[in-house]
């Protein structure tokens, strides 16, 4: 019936009038919502609102939130921060992750206001800070509910918390120990633990900053640039401390009219900084993800169109793709690459406004890079691509969305002229189009290219989807590339959506849909899993989005469908016919899959993938049978009914997968399919089961287990990943998702759908439970545990996608018009199973009589009145069992006793009980309690009676478990199902729309999260009695004698202390009984298994190392000293293994417990707003006078205790070291332990110094190591404050002195470098302090970036001497402490031995020299003085003479130690000091070894670092002399060089008067001839020159500069300069002055190689103008091959050649490379000229977006390679024609026609014939000038085919057949063209059948006579 046009309009207006009504429902319901809560919320869960007992949540929340306020500002109030304040806030952080942020605006900012009070204390401990943070990272991370007017957050706090935690001064001595700390003799899989540790907390920190940085106030930004600008020093690690700072703190998201105080202030400066630096700094990575933030949060109010050539460029360069042949990699390339997070960020910013420069460059960035995409290319580059590919799609969305769908904030919008038009997105697409089509054929797997592929799909499906499905159609064809199949559907999977739904862009999208369901069932295939998961996932993905209902009678009744929705109808009528033929599919693949009876005999569990292809099969038939009408429906019903009943399979496989259909139909509609199935099952087990006789056969009848396992499955209701299955990872790499809306474990049936067949249920359960085979009472159980799930559980009964399911008529409603339509989250209709009263009935009648009777009989059995068989035993655990897990909901959690005396609080710790939808019915029996009473009654038995019993209690331990915790969801599978719904979510989401556009099903999945998650929210339960004894079992059986018993028990005992509050504080010492020495009772099975209780599980908490001093103070010593207990064996290597274990779990873990749990009043105030504030009202008031007294008393007495257990802890451990009873290993642990004890607030005992003194000279090697170590920092805790006071740069004398010698006046103060006001600063031989006068007026300046660029905000400068502690104090003004160490180390015996024992070799070849004795030894003469120094110096001077290589090592610590350690000396001291010292030092340099060489750098380089140089000018006077004065040989040498570099490298800027004296002093001796002298001559150059850079606003350098170098070495290489031909590293005969000089320029060179490569990784710049100079020298001398077997000098020059080629240019040194390139190519060899091409391939590339932006260096580069494509050597030829092909390929040059036309015209250039040839010569010759012609225009044709190896653009068709037209042609050109076919054939043979359509049949007949004709084997 045809409805008329006014019955449309009316039907139209409806639509509307819904939305709009559905709108103000959506407002309504707020406004309820605020009234009845008192407040606006500020953002809460709305999946709470849609579950089924909502009403009572606004309440509940309350109520919660009234407690958290009053408690939470109640503990802060009377100072109690443990276990008050830490409580409370993770109730908070529970709340919001419960409720959401659902307060007020008020109660949120005192929430984060409080917090960040708390995070920033400055002496937490790092374990509470980060839990604090996490928490105040959750409040402000929705930053659009908070603006800048709200909140107010400082900035300098979380800088001081972020300096004092990642830059620790003392963490490095063990003063400090973070999770990050590397704990002594840590092996290398423990330091990546504390790597992985520290980027967890640095990870934690930074987060908390980014989430404050919005709310820093306007100043912050001037305040933090004046802060860290003195940092600013380019060749100090502080540099990237300061940068590092920047990127993190400074904020970016200021309003327009604050930019002038935000970014304006340093972006002119940082991004002239970031274009200087061209050699990828470590800092530079910074500055990029600064950018990248700035240019995301500012877009157009930034103009980059300047910077986007060189932002491309430094992105193209940073992929570090390969090219050319002869590229040698700078390795800081690849550790400093742009993380391409930041890139993406960067570029989806520029993208837009007015000028499109950035996509122009984007488009020619994918294109330069295309073909890198390609299958057939592969390297360690690859994943870096396929992440720019899968990202920057991402983030183009997610731009979209902000600037066109994302609700206003106050946040600053999108100017409307930088948003992106429709042309940008258009634009985008088609240039992200062609990479992403080839990159899902990746070797890496497809799931890049999907994701990115689903982006850009949201964007313009019309531009991405053909593509795809042109490949899909034919990879669904064939059967030979099962890869192609593969990642085409995981590709058509990402654009499913946007595939199937309705839209303008795509309309005729949807009629794929159903040719593609057909084709794709072949797939169904039980020989290949992976392409048979790959079908389940796109079946299913398909038709969770399309409701499979026939439309066709649409076509009869309508009038108003479009072309599309007719052809939609029509096809629509095949949905049956493709439903049952997926069935027939399955069926034999079931067939398939049946066990073999072998198999079946042995009861082998099923393989993984036979779970997994169990797991898609069930999923992908579930979601079919919801997506299906009713007609259809009961086809396939009735299909699966008859196929299930006419076979019987074995239980396992084939069996479970018949079970798995069987429940889909039943769950989706239980009503038709329970009348089917339970009369069938149930009168076919009464049958069976009517024969008494099989009540006890072992074996039953496989019809009667098939029945009963069909019996269960159809009645099965599980909760667990009810709605995806977890991700699949197939051998391809690639993974899958199954996304269907009802998987496997889905609830099946409705409770009340049930009710009917109850009777035959409980009489089927009568029958079958007491079998004696275990698998049919197995089958059993199962039964009655769903049948209980399916009437206790609250759950959806129905995921379809649409509302009220299909069921109306076609007239009034169009279910295609339902396509890919997502779900309403205001209207999902969702249909609950609710328990009703008869469904509650009928689960107690049944436990009464099923359930009870078990427990009566174990009763019985325990108190010996009846008889029951360890079968019997385990078979009443197993229905008890189950009926616990059935009916778990209904039964209430145990009660009891609250366990008194755990903690003591003055605040109240109570759990929060949650309302789930279950009001317990008190006036039934609590079987929870009755279950409880009975199992530990049955558990003693069984210990006392058959402890061997173990299945039994594996039993038990279940039941224990689902006792303490299981309340009708599992953590496991709650957990299990998150992750799938997150996964699913985010491979279905439409980003682009946001607001929830999730398809119904996962809308509803998400609600019932929302309702598992408050089953499962036990954190902070109160520990009652019930709980202790249960846990008091545990442990009993986590000591049982049997090693799988203990391992059970011990996994659920790890569970429940987790979950009970303060529990682990009444179980500690229960464990601790165990290890009793006293105790001869304990076996060692317990023994064992109480160390395993000690040790935790992997993930959860560790019993030995509990964050408490009273934890700690118990068991830190038991462990120690139960090595004397009876039941200890150290002969069992297991034991010994679980101590070592345990121990390093110990020193991994521990952090350093804290002593002060001070609260400031800042916090107090906080608290009283908190307290005072309203809706809701705090539920505890404030306090009162007296209880805040009590509160601060209690504090007090709090830190007081805390130091006292910590000295107690240090005594009993040295009691356990002295006790001569203790086998070493546990002395080991025992000194372990305690050097955790160190810290830097507290001093350690006396007891304990004397004993880290005495372990100096211990027999083992780890006690010495650990002692030097401990002794370090407990030198630095009696370190003396030396004073400091606060000075004005400016008020220095010497400062004034040198302003006024330079008549200066401060100008800029951002002026950076050598500047008149940091000259005094500078190394000058004619100031240096030389007498007492001298060294008292200097005033000294230790940090050497200090002065480099602005001055400290506050310079803190040591005070006069005379106002510094007393130097050189006697024994008797020393403390205890100090007089311990000052005994021992001036006493000769113990000095001698301690060297003895110092100088030893521990590991041949491997040992280093030691921080941690240079520590020791600094520290020694830094308290002491030089009292110390007479006693070591007969020992020194003995050392030094001695050339091995262990005594030279000890000798260089203790140098290095010395020399840092007199930094406060006298200068009487230090001048007699250098005067013994410098001589020393002489006879150690002259005495080095190779074996010791980089020990004395290290030793000077240490000794030189923070140290003002003019301090230690007496060292660089003695280094300086005659370092190369060939004495004792090269090696000694290079030796002396290296010293000195590494002393002069430190002290960076200020030696410049050192460096120019070096110099001077090297020039003459660069002709070097060994070549360790000159490698080390190079590097030495490296860092003399590295001072020399341009920087913005920085002054030039009065150091030595590269220029006059280069200009000086350039004269001195005029002889090979000016020489012709190649120059090769001999002598040649003839004049002997000439034969000289040129010897002497070739040694000179081989230096000047040196330097080059060395400066290449090292230096801010690429090669310098002059640098480029020497171009021309380097191509006469790089060799054209590679091989190994060339001299040094060619090597050489090769490898510079290609690092400099790599350099990133300046614009203007292109002209002047560009003309010293062509200089070469004009020059007569032709190496050169070959070279010439290599370099210019390399140096384009790496450059690209630089040339592109200048035409004239693009004509020129073009001329040059046409030029040499006529080159008279081949070989020349052949590489311009590679050039070209590179550059066409990366599109640096464009294949126009005037070029086709230039090569047609020289490849036609006409040759005589052969006849004419022999008349006129006696030889064949052909004149060469023609034929290098022609052969360089077929080499041009040539280049332009190979440029497009997986393409064939519209002109290469007739370029290869002109080129066929030369295959007769003379050599070389004839094979040319064969090399050139033969590379067209292979890599256009994969897509031929795509290719060949460019052809015309003509040119394909000619191309296909000439690959496959003879000559092409010729």
């Amino acid at each position: 019936m045809k409805l008329p046009p006014l019955e449309l309009l009316l039907e139209s207006f409806s639509e509307i009038r819904e939305v709009e009504e559905a709108r103000l429902d959506r407002r309504n319901m707020t406004k309820e919502a605020s009234e009845a809560l008192g407040f606006v919320p500020q953002k809460d869960i709305v999946y709470n609102k849609l579950l089924p007992y909502a009403e009572k949540l606004d309440a509940e929340s309350n109520e919660i939130l009234a407690q958290i306020k009053g408690n939470l500002g109640r503990a802060v109030q009377i100072r109690e921060l443990w276990p008050g304040v830490l409580f409370w806030t993770r109730k908070l952080s529970t709340y919001i992750r419960l409720y959401g942020r659902k307060f007020s605006k008020e109660d949120h900012v005192l929430f984060i206001k409080l917090l960040f009070e708390l995070v920033t204390l400055p002496k937490l401990e790092i374990t509470i800070m980060q839990g604090f943070a996490r928490l105040l990272i959750s409040l402000l991370k929705k930053k659009e509910l908070l603006s800048r007017d709200d909140l107010e957050l400082p900035w300098r706090p979380l800088y001081e918390l972020q300096d004092r935690i990642l830059y620790s001064k003392t963490e490095h001595l063990g003063l400090n120990w973070f999770p990050s700390s590397l704990r002594p003799h840590s092996s290398s899989k423990h330091i990546i633990i504390k790597i992985a540790q520290r980027c967890s907390m640095e990870g934690v920190l930074k987060a908390l900053v980014k989430n404050c940085r919005p709310y820093f106030p306007e100043s912050a930004t001037q305040e933090m640039l004046d802060e860290w600008r003195p940092l600013l020093c380019p060749f100090d690690a502080t540099m990237q401390r300061a940068i590092g700072y920047f990127e993190l703190f400074l904020p970016t998201t200021l309003p327009p009219h604050l930019h002038l105080k935000g970014f304006r202030l340093w972006f002119d400066d940082l991004i002239s900084l970031w274009v200087s630096v061209q050699n990828l700094p470590g800092w530079e990575m910074h500055l990029v993800s600064l950018f990248a933030r700035l240019a995301n949060d500012n877009i157009g109010y930034i103009d980059w169109d300047p910077y986007i050539p060189k932002i491309f460029t430094r992105i193209l360069r940073s992929l570090n793709l390969p090219v050319g042949s002869n590229q040698t990699l700078v390795s800081r390339y690849q550790t400093n690459a742009y993380d391409i997070t930041y890139v993406v960020t960067w570029v989806t910013a520029l993208l837009g406004g007015p000028s499109k420069k950035a996509q122009t460059q984007l488009t020619g960035l994918f294109n330069s890079i295309t073909s890198f995409y390609h299958p057939s290319n592969h390297g360690r580059w690859l994943m870096k691509l396929m992440k720019l590919l899968q990202r920057l799609p991402a983030c183009v969305v997610r731009r979209l969305h902000r600037e066109r769908y994302r609700k206003a904030t106050w946040l600053e919008p999108v100017p409307e002229s930088h948003r992106l038009s429709e042309q940008d997105i258009t634009e985008f697409v088609a240039s992200m189009k062609q990479p992403v089509i080839l990159a899902m054929f990746s070797k890496t797997g497809s799931l890049d290219a999907a994701q990115a592929l689903q982006n850009l799909a949201l964007l313009r499906p019309e531009l991405v989807i053909p593509p795809v499905l042109e490949r899909t159609y034919p990879a669904l064809e064939t059967l030979t590339e099962p890869h192609q199949l593969t990642a085409t559907l995981s590709c058509m999977i990402a654009v499913a959506r946007s595939l199937v739904a309705e839209g303008q862009r795509f309309p005729e999208g949807p009629t794929h849909m159903l040719p593609l369901l057909m084709r794709a069932l072949p797939g169904v295939d039980p020989n290949d899993f992976s392409k048979c998961m790959i079908t389940f996932q796109f079946i299913a993905t398909f038709t969770t989005l399309v409701p499979l209902v026939d439309c066709s009678s649409a076509l009869t009744e309508r009038n108003d469908l479009t072309q599309v929705e007719k052809e939609l109808c029509s096809a629509s009528a095949e949905f049956e016919d493709f439903v049952l033929q997926f069935m027939d599919r399955c069926f034999a693949l079931i067939e398939n899959s049946t066990l073999e009876q072998t198999r079946e005999e042995m009861e082998t569990e099923k393989t993984h993938v036979e779970s997994l292809m169990e797991l898609g099969l069930s999923s992908t038939f579930s979601t079919i049978l919801t997506q299906c009408s009713m007609k259809i429906f009961l086809v396939a019903l009735q299909k699966v009914f008859i196929f299930a009943t006419t076979n019987i399979f074995e239980t396992r496989v084939a069996g479970r997968m018949v079970a798995d259909m069987c429940r889909a139909a039943a769950k989706c509609h239980p009503e038709e399919s329970l009348r089917l199935f339970v009369p069938h099952c149930c009168n076919t087990v009464m049958q069976i089961t009517a024969n008494e006789e099989v009540l006890n056969e072992e074996e039953l009848d496989k019809e009667l287990l098939w029945n009963m396992q069909l019996l269960s499955e159809v009645r099965l209701m599980r909760l667990s990943r009810s709605i995806h299955t977890p991700i699949l990872q197939i051998h391809s790499h690639t993974l899958f998702t199954l996304p269907p809306p009802n998987s496997r474990q889905v609830i099946r049936v409705d409770g009340d759908k049930l009710l009917p067949y109850s009777n035959q249920l409980v009489h089927i359960l009568h029958l079958t439970l007491h079998l004696k085979c275990k698998q049919g009472y197995g089958l059993a159980c199962d039964l009655l545990h769903n049948t209980l799930r399916s009437m206790a559980l609250i759950y959806p009964t129905e995921y379809c996608s649409m509302p009220g399911g299909f069921l109306q008529t076609s007239h009034k409603h169009l279910p295609i018009k339902d396509w890919g339509r997502p779900g309403d989250l205001w209207n999902l209709a969702i249909q609950w199973h609710v328990p009703s009263e008869e469904e509650k009935a009928f689960v107690f009648s049944t436990l009464d009589q099923l359930l009870q009777p078990e427990l009566e009989r174990m009763q019985r059995h325990v108190r010996a009145e009846q008889e029951m068989s360890r079968d019997d035993v385990l078979r009443s655990l197993s229905i008890v069992h189950h009926c616990l897990l059935g009916a778990g909901s209904f039964l209430p959690p145990l009660h009891g006793e609250v366990v008194p005396d755990l903690v003591h609080s003055m605040v109240q710790l109570y759990e929060t009980n949650l309302y789930t939808g279950v009001d317990y019915d008190l006036s039934k029996q609590n079987y929870r309690e009755a279950i409880c009473t009975v199992i530990r009654q049955l558990l003693h038995h069984v210990l006392d009676h058959s402890e061997d019993n173990i299945k039994s209690l594996f039993s038990i331990i279940k039941i224990i478990n689902d006792l303490l915790h299981f309340r009708g969801s599992q953590k496991h599978e709650f957990d299990s199902r998150w992750k799938s719904f997150s996964l699913v979510k985010k491979s279905m989401e439409n980003k682009l729309y946001g607001s929830k556009q999730h398809i119904r099903a996962l809308l509803i999945e998400r609600v019932m999260l929302q309702h598992e998650l408050r089953n499962l929210t036990v954190e902070g339960c109160e520990y009652h009695n019930v709980h202790q004894d249960l846990i008091k079992d545990l442990l009993l059986l986590s000591t049982s004698t049997y090693s799988q018993v203990r391992s059970k028990a011990q996994s659920v005992l790890f569970s429940a202390l987790g979950v009970y509050t303060f529990c682990c504080r009444d179980i500690l010492p229960r464990v601790l009984e165990f290890l009793d020495t006293s105790r001869t009772d304990i076996t060692p099975h317990q023994f064992k298994g109480a160390l395993y209780c000690m040790l935790g599980n992997h993930v959860g908490l560790c019993l030995a190392n509990l964050q408490y001093w009273e934890c700690i103070g118990q068991t830190w010593p038991a462990i120690v000293r139960s090595c004397l207990s009876p039941a200890m064996s150290l002969e069992k290597p297991s034991v010994g293994r679980l101590f070592d274990e345990l121990a390093d779990k110990v020193h991994r873990q521990y952090e350093t417990i804290g002593f002060d749990f001070s609260i400031p009043q800042s916090c107090l105030d906080v608290a009283m707003k908190i307290l005072n504030s309203a809706k809701p009202e705090p539920s505890v008031g404030v306090a009162n006078e007296e209880e805040e007294l009590e509160g601060i008393r209690r504090q007090q007495e709090k830190n007081r205790d805390s130091v006292q257990r910590y000295e107690k802890l240090v005594e009993d451990l040295l009691d356990c070291i002295s006790d001569r009873n203790i086998p070493w290993k546990f002395e080991h642990i025992a000194i372990g332990f305690l050097s955790l004890m160190l810290r830097d607030d507290h001093i350690v005992p006396t007891r304990a110094v004397r004993f880290f003194v005495q372990s100096l000279n211990h027999d083992s090697i780890l006690v010495r190591k650990v002692a030097i170590s401990a002794l370090g920092g407990i030198l630095k805790q009696l370190k003396r404050p030396h004073k400091k006071v606060l000075v004005n740069p400016y008020d220095i004398s010497e400062l004034k002195a040198s302003l006024e010698s330079c008549c200066y006046t401060q100008a800029d103060p951002l002026v950076s470098g050598d500047r008149p006001e940091n000259q005094w600063l500078r190394y000058d031989s004619t100031r240096l302090p030389r007498s007492q006068q001298d060294w008292d007026k200097c005033c000294f300046i230790e940090k050497t970036h200090w002065g480099y660029s602005t001055w400290p905000r506050k310079l803190m400068l040591y005070a006069p001497p005379e106002e510094q502690p007393k130097q050189g104090k006697t024994r008797e003004e020393m403390t205890g402490r100090e007089q311990i160490i000052y005994d021992h180390f001036t006493d000769p015996i113990f000095i001698n031995q301690l060297l003895q024992y110092l100088s030893l070799e521990e590991r041949k070849g491997k040992d280093k020299f030691s921080s941690c004795r240079f520590y020791l030894f600094k520290g020694l003469f830094r308290n002491f003085g030089d009292a110390l120094l007479p006693g070591l110096k007969a020992h020194m001077e003995r050392l030094v003479a001695d050339t091995h290589e262990s005594r030279q090592r000890c000798v260089a610590e203790i140098i290095s130690g010395l020399i840092r350690g007199s930094k406060h000396w006298s200068y009487s001291k230090v001048e007699t000091l250098w005067a013994w010292l410098c001589p020393l030092l002489r006879t150690a340099l002259f005495n080095i070894t190779i074996e010791t060489y980089a020990d004395w750098g290290t030793c000077i380089a240490t000794a030189c670092e923070s140290r003002d140089p003019r301090k230690l000018h007496w060292l660089f006077e003695m280094l300086m002399e005659s370092p190369v004065n060939g004495e004792g040989g090269s090696f000694v040498d290079a030796c002396h060089l290296y010293v000195l570099q590494g002393g002069l490298a430190q002290q960076e800027w200020r030696v410049p008067e050192l460096l120019h004296r070096l110099l001077q002093y090297l020039e003459p001796k660069l002709t070097q001839v060994y070549k360790n002298v000159r490698e080390r001559i190079g590097s030495v150059l490296t860092y003399i020159f590295i001072i020399d850079t341009k920087l913005p606003r920085t002054q030039p350098t009065t150091s030595p500069r590269v220029a006059d170098f280069t200009a000086r070495m350039l004269a001195r290489l005029r002889p090979l300069r000016e020489a012709e031909g190649e120059i090769q590293n001999h002598v040649l005969d003839g004049c002997t002055e000439e034969q000289d000089e040129r010897t002497q320029a070739i040694k000179l060179l081989k230096t000047v190689l040196k330097w080059l490569m060395t400066s290449a990784g090292r230096s801010f710049s690429s090669a310098l103008s002059e640098q480029l100079q020497l171009l021309p020298l380097l191509f006469k001398i790089a060799p054209v091959e590679n091989d190994d077997s060339y001299d040094e000098m060619k090597r050489d020059a090769k490898t510079c050649l290609s690092l400099m080629a790599q350099g990133l240019l300046c614009p203007d040194q292109i002209p002047q490379v560009l003309s010293t390139l062509r200089e070469i190519s004009k020059s007569s060899s032709w190496h050169g000229r070959f070279t010439v091409l290599t370099y210019l391939q390399i140096m384009v590339f790496y450059n690209l977006f630089l040339f592109l932006s200048d035409p004239k260096a693009i004509r020129d580069i073009r001329e040059l390679v046409l030029e040499l494509l006529e080159d008279e050597q081949l070989e020349v030829r052949e590489m311009a024609a590679t050039t070209l092909s590179g550059f066409l390929q990366c599109n640096f040059l464009s294949m126009d026609k005037h070029m086709q036309a230039h090569f047609e015209a020289l490849s036609k250039i006409r040759l005589p014939t052969r006849r004419k040839r022999e008349l006129d010569s006696v030889v064949d010759t052909i004149p060469s000038a023609d034929l290098v012609r022609r052969h360089a225009g077929v080499l041009g044709l040539s280049a332009c085919v190979l440029s497009s190896p997986y393409d064939v653009p519209m002109w290469m068709p007739q370029i290869l057949i002109e080129l066929s037209a030369h295959l007769n042609d003379s050599q070389p050109i004839e094979m040319t063209v064969k090399k050139t076919l033969s590379d067209f054939r292979r890599t256009h043979h994969d897509n031929w059948q795509q290719h060949k359509q460019q052809f015309t049949d003509d040119q394909l007949l000619v191309l296909t006579d000439l690959l496959v004709s003879p000559c092409y084997y010729a």
